[in-house]
């Protein structure tokens, strides 16, 4: 397959600028492989879509508000950082809007709320290295900004709806958004139902958002990201896979924690696993940890298009995206969401 099979066309008013209030009341497509169909409901019945005994594995990870405004130093031209994740003591990984050489410094915030910063190192895919002259992260909160999508053309008056309910380890750059749909009463409702639900975390990166490579989807690179599949996590997995229940996924994030965890496993499911993964998800990939996914529509010629083809079949996903476009749908972060079974 090549990265043109993953595009497609998408009239610019389906791509959502809001969130969906209430969280619930989004669309939700259910994708059928094995019947092969495609029914249209409410966010808000995945209750009565699943079966007690499945369990939802979601991801609780936290974004950061990591977007950066400031200024060079020395000249006061304006520069934008975003801060994709630490590398060492005060030492940040970040991309960095406007031309800033290796030992430009660099000022953010305001004097009541103030980071200095020098670009350390500049590193061959324009990304650099910034080290601040104390640790950032304290003051995210009152000197950044949230990194919302480009797409996304102001942000929503309440921060916290770019944020899922159950978010709880600050680390992300970009939300798990297939998560955004659910509400406190939605997850009880859910638990009420005899499906469980489980966490893993998985910091979201910037480079989710990258197209594909031109050429053969094999030739792509795929970003690391940092993971963890916790050991009450990998029990319930494999305890629901051992007595047939589903093991539903809860975003593209989740399939590649669940799925990292179960390549490094000697056995069929995840063991417990912390740490960074590359694992690039295609057509041909041997699910071992997941049955279902829950997820949003996502940009053409991306890795997420790509895993989710994985999953659902290429020729049915076409049909699904292709369905959405007739049938209205809102696309892509704050847009509805699909369910393949």
């Amino acid at each position: 397959m090549r990265a043109e099979d993953f595009d497609y066309t998408l009239p610019p008013d389906r791509i959502a600028q809001q969130p969906m209030e209430p969280r619930d009341a989004a669309r939700l497509m259910m994708v059928d492989r094995a019947r092969d169909a495609i029914t249209h409901h409410r966010f808000r019945d995945l209750p009565r879509l699943l079966a007690p005994g499945d369990v939802l594995v979601a991801n609780d990870t936290r974004v950061v508000h990591a977007r950066l405004r400031g200024r060079k130093s020395d000249t006061g031209g304006a520069v934008e950082a975003l801060l994709l994740r630490p590398l060492a003591d005060n030492l940040w990984l970040a991309l960095v809007r406007g031309n800033v050489r290796s030992g430009t410094r660099l000022c953010f915030g305001t004097p009541e709320a103030e980071l200095q910063a020098v670009v350390d190192h500049v590193h061959d895919d324009g990304s650099r290295a910034l080290r601040f002259q104390r640790d950032p992260a304290p003051l995210l909160g009152q000197v950044g900004e949230l990194p919302l999508p480009p797409y996304i053309r102001r942000p929503p008056a309440d921060p916290e709806r770019y944020q899922t309910v159950y978010a709880r380890v600050s680390g992300s750059a970009a939300a798990p958004t297939a998560g955004l749909h659910f509400t406190p009463e939605l997850v009880d409702r859910t638990l009420r139902a005899g499906v469980g639900i489980a966490f893993v975390t998985l910091h979201v990166g910037a480079d989710t958002f990258r197209p594909l490579a031109p050429g053969p989807i094999d030739r792509h690179v795929i970003h690391s990201e940092w993971a963890e599949v916790p050991p009450a996590t990998a029990e319930a997995v494999l305890g629901v896979r051992r007595s047939g229940g589903r093991v539903v996924a809860v975003g593209t994030t989740t399939v590649r924690a669940l799925e990292t965890a179960a390549a490094r496993a000697a056995g069929n499911g995840p063991a417990p696993f912390s740490g960074w993964t590359d694992l690039y998800i295609r057509p041909g990939h041997p699910f071992r940890a997941v049955d279902a996914l829950i997820t949003n529509f996502h940009l053409p010629r991306t890795t997420l298009l790509v895993l989710v083809a994985a999953l659902a079949g290429k020729e049915l996903l076409d049909r699904a995206y292709n369905e959405a476009i007739a049938h209205g749908y809102r696309f892509y972060s704050f847009g509805d969401a699909m369910m393949v079974v």
